[in-house]
């Protein structure tokens, strides 16, 4: 598989504020994360990348669309929700560090984050 586009501490936070078992959330992750890695090239093609680093790249998608990956991965919709506040809550906090929260947070009031982990192979950087 490749890298975890989520940090532990921010599944931690997730699962704290998430109607879905704390120990569900990783595998929640980890089965978006397979279905989303094969498609990084489609979404470098077709989206807006706000962030990119060794192990992840972010992208903006239209609001909907984690619906449709929700249909994919045959998740309930409480288990769909925790997954977009997971890859919601990784943009955050990498606004925090990257002191963009700000233009973050206001990307966040008309799309939808999808983090896509990559094993350091990030072509075209941010």
């Amino acid at each position: 598989m490749a890298g975890e586009p989520i940090d532990g501490q921010v599944l931690i936070l997730t699962a704290a504020k998430a109607s879905v078992p704390p120990a569900r959330l990783p595998d929640l992750v980890d089965r978006a994360q397979k279905r989303l890695a094969p498609a990084l090239e489609r979404y470098r093609r077709e989206y807006e990348r706000l962030y990119a680093d060794d192990e992840r790249e972010v992208f903006l998608v239209e609001w909907g669309h984690w619906e449709t990956l929700g249909d994919d991965l045959e998740v309930s919709d409480r288990e769909l929700a925790a997954i977009r506040r997971a890859h919601e809550e990784q943009l955050l906090r990498i606004g925090r560090r990257t002191d963009r929260e700000d233009t973050f947070e206001t990307a966040l009031e008309i799309r939808e984050p999808v983090c896509i982990g990559t094993d350091g192979d990030r072509t075209n950087g941010v």
